[in-house]
């Protein structure tokens, strides 16, 4: 206990020098990206740089949550909460649409500086390389859930009457009801990949939940200018706790939150599988399959099966990674090769930008030398190989991408057959219809384009499949009136058993 107290004196000390004597030395101007405790700005003795993704020049400094500090600060948490509670849900609902705004519109506190909405999509798409046009489209995914709160909210609830979380209890549809918050706060280790993920944290400030939530390495931007919409807006600022940090700081979020969320990829996820108390959101393994009595007419689906694997550069868990059918699969992988191929990489402020760069270029040389080792085992051929010139992995723009890709899979058992990586990347299996539910595996998103009954039948029994969309519906359309994975009122509340009698 001796050496954690003194590593949170040796930080608060750190900071005042920092403020009153290095930082009016430093002959340079950077972004400085605070820690958020209950709100409130605090620098770090400890930062890191995020670097532009072209120029490799720090972008900005962040400063460096420790566990000790994380664990410190969780100890106020109820008395962060009660600044939630006081305020009823219609009001919150009513800061929900100011943020929105804010969010989109305004020229929001960065520290001591500013961040426009410009400033705002030029850092992320710097930091990320996820093309500005893609930035701007996130941002509005964004505002959109902001603003259509009580819509969101109404399908998380189930049409629940919101004022019966003010009073803890109420009565519907001639019945009394009440429900246990189950957490103080909602802790959130969050991901780099794309700023549209946030939306999904975000109902639980309606909902009276402080968060508590560690940004992705290379994107704190978005949680960060959230916040500060949320604030602007009249928001409480106890109910945001901005937390950079290592992985020990994570884990003491993901332990000692009472709920949390978790993104990342199957490694980082795998421990906590079986944590109640952590609703995991890892790879997504999303599919479109076409039934036996639709296959026949696969060309009128193949924008669809495009749009699902490449849209947001094809960096959701919403993405398709898979197009499972039961005839006419050479010539559906054929199709979408020389569709996916015409996408090349382009400058990251180009607005006709439709893939994202690798921060890291090892990690792209990496992800395709994966491909091609699998590829050495037969019952796989990478259909889009013949449009490569000079190969998958491709400097362009002063950034390195990796060009779509097809894989057509004669083989269902091969190891390219069921698995996802983080750029447009999809395979093509060919199974008997009875077969595919059988070997598609988990999967996050199904779009099932058929009409048959039976098989229809079939994929809504199947608990493999998160969300069904039944028809020509892209796997990356939202409906946010839908849980998206997992339910996150019903991971933060309980439905307490209640009986009233009144005595008169």
């Amino acid at each position: 206990m001796a050496r954690l107290q003194i590593a949170l004196n040796t930080d608060e000390i750190g900071t005042e020098l920092r403020n009153s004597y290095l930082y009016t030395r430093d002959p340079f101007t950077m972004i400085h990206i605070p820690i958020l405790r209950a709100g409130l700005s605090y620098k770090s003795l400890n930062v890191v740089h995020v670097s532009h993704i072209q120029t490799g020049e720090p972008l900005a400094m962040v400063s460096q949550a420790n566990r000790g500090l994380i664990a410190k600060d969780l100890g106020q948490a109820e008395e962060n909460r009660c600044a939630l509670e006081d305020l009823p849900v219609s009001e919150l609902l009513a800061i929900c649409k100011k943020a929105a705004t804010l969010f989109m519109e305004a020229e929001l506190p960065l520290d001591d500086a500013s961040q426009s909405p410009d400033d705002y999509i030029q850092q992320v798409s710097g930091t990320t390389g996820l093309p500005q046009s893609l930035c701007r489209k996130n941002m509005q995914k964004i505002r959109l859930v902001l603003g259509e709160m009580e819509a969101v909210l109404d399908g998380l609830t189930r049409g629940l009457d919101l004022s019966i979380l003010d009073s803890g209890w109420g009565t519907q549809d001639n019945r009394p009801l009440s429900y246990i918050p189950q957490t103080d706060t909602l802790g959130g280790v969050l991901p780099s990949n794309s700023p549209g993920v946030h939306s999904l944290w975000v109902p639980a400030i309606p909902l009276k939940t402080p968060l508590v939530l560690k940004p992705g390495s290379e994107e704190p931007w978005t949680p960060f200018r959230i916040a500060q919409a949320f604030i602007e807006a009249g928001c409480p600022r106890e109910a945001f706790g901005f937390y950079p940090t290592d992985y020990s700081g994570a884990a003491e979020i993901l332990l000692h939150c009472g709920r949390s969320l978790l993104f990342g990829g199957g490694a980082t996820v795998a421990p906590w599988l079986g944590n109640p108390n952590v609703q995991v959101h890892g790879p997504g393994q999303s599919k479109v399959v076409i039934g036996a009595d639709k296959i026949s007419r696969w060309e009128a689906y193949l924008e669809l099966a495009v749009t699902s694997v490449a849209e947001n550069g094809g960096r959701s868990c919403i993405n398709a990674s898979g197009v499972w059918v039961p005839s006419d699969g050479r010539d559906i992988a054929e199709a979408l090769a020389k569709r996916l191929a015409a996408i090349t990489p382009k400058a990251l402020d180009d607005p006709g930008a439709k893939i994202a760069a690798f921060t890291n270029p090892k990690v792209a040389e990496g992800i395709s030398g994966l491909i091609d080792n699998h590829l050495k085992v037969p019952g796989a051929t990478d259909l889009t190989a013949t449009y490569h010139d000079g190969g998958r992995v491709v400097e362009a723009a002063g950034c390195t991408f990796l060009r779509p890709t097809v894989i057509w899979c004669d083989d269902p058992e091969h190891p390219l057959a069921n698995t996802e990586f983080l750029f447009p990347f999809v395979s093509v299996v060919e199974v008997p219809q009875g077969e595919i539910l059988a070997r598609i595996g988990p999967s996050l998103v199904v779009t099932a384009i058929t009409e048959d009954e039976a098989f229809i039948h079939d994929l809504l029994g199947s608990p493999d499949v998160e969300r069904l969309n039944i028809g020509p519906i892209s796997t990356n359309q939202i409906s946010w009136d839908q849980p998206h994975e997992g339910n996150l009122f019903d991971f933060l509340y309980q439905q307490r058993a209640l009986q009233v009698n009144r005595v008169q």
